[in-house]
C-alpha cells in the first residue's frame, strides 16, 4: 500500500483519471479507521519517541485531491465535502460512545473503543484517539493528531493536527493527558504520558515552556518540536518585558509555567471523569 499511495501521490493532477488511485485511497482511508496504519507511530530508535508516516499523509492528501463536492443529506441538516470524505457511522458493536447534539468523526478517523464524545465535538480525517479517552464538548482533534489511552480532553479543548508539510510531525498528545478546558494544542507539540495542562494552557511551536521545577526553560528546536515532560502540571502565567515601552508600561507576555509533577494527589483530580463513563 505504502509504494501505490506514493505513486499515485506523485502523479499529482493524473491520479484523478486512474481508477486504481481511488481503490488505493479508499483502502488506506479503511485500515486509518481500523487503526491499522497511522500518520505517526511510536518509535523507541526517534529522538522524540515517534515517527511521521509519511506516505500516510500523503495518502490523505491524496484523497482530498481525488475528491469531488458532494452534498450529504441529513435529517436536520445537509453538507456539502469531497465525496471521499463522508462523516463516519458507528454501530453499538463498535463500542464508541456518541453523546447525540451536533458531533461529527469524518471517515478516515481511527476512534478506539471506550472513547466517549460529548456534544458537539469534532475528529477530523487520519487522527487516532485511542481507548477510553474523552472528547467533550466543544473539543476538537484535528487531522493527524494522535490522542492516547484514557486522555481527557475537556470542553472547548483544542488539539491542532499538522497535515502539511507531509514530514511535520502531528500533534501528539500521549497516555493519560488531562487536557483543561479551553487549552490549545497545536503545531506539532507532543505531550508525554501523564501530564496535566490546567484551563487555558496554550501551547505551540513558538511557546517557550518555564519548568519551575527544574529551572530548564523548554522550547521547540528546527530538529524536535515542543515537548511537555512526563506526568508535568503545566498552567497559564505570565512573565514581565524587561525593557523598552513594555517594561515602562508594565506590560507580561503569556507564558506557559511547569509548577509540579505529578504525584497521588494530583490524579485524583482526575477521579470524577470516571464518574461519568
Amino acid at each position: 500500500m505504502q509504494i501505490e499511495i506514493q505513486t499515485h501521490f506523485a502523479a499529482g493532477a493524473a491520479a484523478a483519471d486512474d481508477p486504481a488511485a481511488m481503490q488505493t485511497f479508499l483502502a488506506l482511508r479503511a485500515a486509518l479507521e481500523r487503526g491499522e496504519v497511522r500518520a505517526a507511530s511510536p518509535d523507541a530508535s526517534s529522538s522524540t519517541g515517534w515517527r511521521v508516516n509519511t506516505w500516510v499523509k500523503q495518502g490523505i492528501l491524496l484523497g482530498f485531491r481525488l475528491g469531488a463536492l458532494h452534498q450529504f443529506p441529513g435529517a436536520a441538516l445537509s453538507f456539502v465535502d469531497k465525496h471521499t470524505y463522508p462523516v463516519r457511522r458507528f454501530a453499538a458493536d463498535d463500542g464508541v460512545r456518541v453523546v447525540p447534539g451536533g458531533s461529527a468523526v469524518r471517515s478516515g478517523a481511527f476512534v478506539s473503543r471506550g472513547v466517549v464524545c460529548m456534544p458537539p465535538m469534532y475528529i477530523n480525517a487520519g487522527a487516532y484517539v485511542d481507548e477510553g479517552a474523552m472528547v467533550d464538548s466543544h473539543a476538537l482533534v484535528g487531522s493527524c493528531a494522535q490522542i492516547g489511552k484514557h486522555v481527557h480532553l475537556s470542553a472547548a479543548a483544542q488539539i491542532g493536527g499538522v497535515l502539511e508539510p507531509v514530514n511535520a510531525s502531528p500533534v501528539i498528545v500521549e497516555d493519560d493527558v488531562l487536557v483543561g478546558g479551553s487549552s490549545g494544542i497545536y503545531e506539532g507539540t507532543i505531550v508525554r504520558k501523564g501530564a496535566v495542562l490546567a484551563a487555558g494552557t496554550i501551547l505551540t511551536r513558538g511557546t517557550p515552556v518555564f519548568d519551575l521545577v527544574t529551572g530548564q526553560v523548554l522550547r521547540a528546536t528546527a530538529e524536535s518540536p515542543l515537548i511537555i515532560p512526563e506526568n508535568a502540571v503545566v498552567v497559564p502565567g505570565s512573565r514581565a518585558i524587561g525593557k523598552g515601552k513594555g517594561a515602562e508600561w508594565g506590560l507580561s507576555l503569556y507564558a506557559p509555567v511547569i509548577v509540579k509533577y505529578r504525584d497521588r494527589k494530583t490524579g485524583l483530580s482526575t477521579a470524577l471523569e470516571e464518574l461519568l463513563r
